[in-house]
């Protein structure tokens, strides 16, 4: 009679003493929809990995980039995952602070990985994180507003025609805005839209020997233009609006049209996530002057700081969250539509994502169009589409993209907003030895 008692009491000190043994990882990520997907599949894991707690440390874009720059240069060592992008890991490793994945499984599939983000998420050769998702840019917009106002989408609009269309579709009295787009500062938020603005007029962040061009007829016509466009048919206080804020709202029916990542795609032609996904139409990014550097390169990635203590077990959670497997799993689970895009050439041949997200190949072309290395019609030094790939341009990115924020808001002109980020960039640059 006494056995029925002992032997669950054996078992639960045994799973305890298991439980204890566990190796715990610390994962900081952004709250983007996908990374939040990815926290609510915890469990999954767990129950495949026993020996591995994962605990959650989830923040505004802004934020996140904030922390994980200081732990990660004072090798604070307060993280084991750390979700980077492109523009963070080729910097970081160099400066030895990310772990090489030269020795991924063979179940990996590291070919599958779509070559250009393959390719921004290397350093000599070698990955040093992994994609959990890749986006480019393009037009979104509301084909039932666009056939109200008799308007043809064509296949490559320009910003010219976007103007003219968002005063068509403005209705600020029905709460439909002719067009919605990024005010947030920060050089990840409203300066990923710009930077690719300032491309398509022909602009550049820096000239063949890294003098600042902000202060330049390319730079004054397109944020002008940026200024007048969203004053005139933008919503109310946009410069609190970044990419999420700016999905709800073109969600939510609020936006006759959009420019953003392609990985919104999937959230707005899910109608339980979204009020227009029978309506919602897609278009590359429009251009102004130039074709070139009008769409952005972009990859939330998985990295293993060199001081994480946890490195093995954070191998094991990376490889998972980025394998063909988990898109599966959350095509599975959350519906095809919500899966990770842009990362790996097996999704776009899946004919579960091909029958869901009619987006999916004009998507993967934008990815493999894109041209980090020749982003502008004028020669440049550096690498990056909507940002530049040298460390001082985080700072740099910030100041500016507070400047063309305050402009925006008409707290200050496009004159001086642009003439004051010229000045805190060539100091930021002449500080750091660019030139005398």
């Amino acid at each position: 009679m006494r056995f029925p008692l002992v032997l669950p009491l054996a078992g639960a000190a045994t799973l305890a003493s298991f439980a204890a043994q566990a190796e715990t990882v610390t994962v900081a990520t952004v709250n983007n929809d996908d990374m939040i997907v990815m926290q609510s599949l915890t469990e999954e894991f767990e129950k495949s990995h026993p020996d591995i707690n994962l605990e959650w440390v989830v923040l505004e874009e802004n934020v996140l980039r904030q922390r994980l720059t200081t732990d990660v240069a004072t090798q604070g060592g307060q993280f084991d995952v750390m979700t980077v992008g492109t523009y963070e890991v080729p910097i970081w490793a160099e400066y030895g602070w990310l772990t090489p994945l030269d020795d991924l499984p063979k179940s990996y599939a590291k070919d599958d990985l779509l070559k250009p983000i393959r390719q921004a998420l290397s350093y000599k050769d070698s990955l040093y994180a992994l994609p959990f998702y890749g986006e480019s840019s393009m037009l979104y917009y509301r084909k039932d507003l666009f056939e109200q106002a008799g308007i043809s989408m064509p296949e490559q609009p320009t910003w010219q025609q976007v103007e003219e269309w968002a005063s068509k579709l403005n209705d600020p009295e029905n709460g439909v805005y002719g067009i919605c787009l990024r005010g947030k500062p920060g050089w990840g938020e409203n300066m990923a839209f710009v930077s690719t603005l300032v491309n398509t007029y022909g602009g550049r962040w820096f000239d063949e020997n890294w003098k600042p061009t902000i202060d330049s007829p390319a730079w004054h016509e397109a944020i002008s233009f940026y200024v007048e466009l969203m004053n005139k048919y933008g919503p109310p206080g946009a410069t609190s609006n970044g990419f999420n804020e700016n999905l709800a709202l073109f969600a939510g029916g609020k936006c006759g049209m959009w420019v953003d990542a392609t990985s919104a795609a999937g959230k707005l032609y899910d109608a339980e996530q979204s009020q227009v996904a029978d309506t919602v139409g897609f278009a590359p990014a429009p251009v102004a002057k130039t074709p070139k550097g009008a769409n952005w390169l972009w990859a939330w990635s998985l990295g293993i700081p060199t001081s994480s203590d946890a490195k093995q077990a954070a191998k094991t959670f990376i490889t998972w969250a980025t394998s063909e497997e988990y898109v599966k799993l959350v095509g599975q689970k959350e519906g095809w539509t919500n899966i990770p895009p842009g990362t790996r050439q097996s999704t776009y041949e899946n004919p579960n994502y091909q029958q869901a997200a009619p987006f999916a190949d004009f998507v993967l072309n934008a990815i493999q169009t894109a041209d980090p290395n020749d982003p502008s019609a004028k020669p440049v030094p550096y690498t990056g589409v909507q940002y530049v790939g040298i460390p001082e341009f985080q700072a740099i990115g910030t100041q500016v993209g507070q400047m063309i924020a305050a402009a925006l808001a008409e707290q200050r002109s496009v004159d001086q907003a642009l003439s004051a980020a010229q000045r805190a960039a060539e100091r930021t640059m002449r500080q750091a030895g660019y030139y005398d």
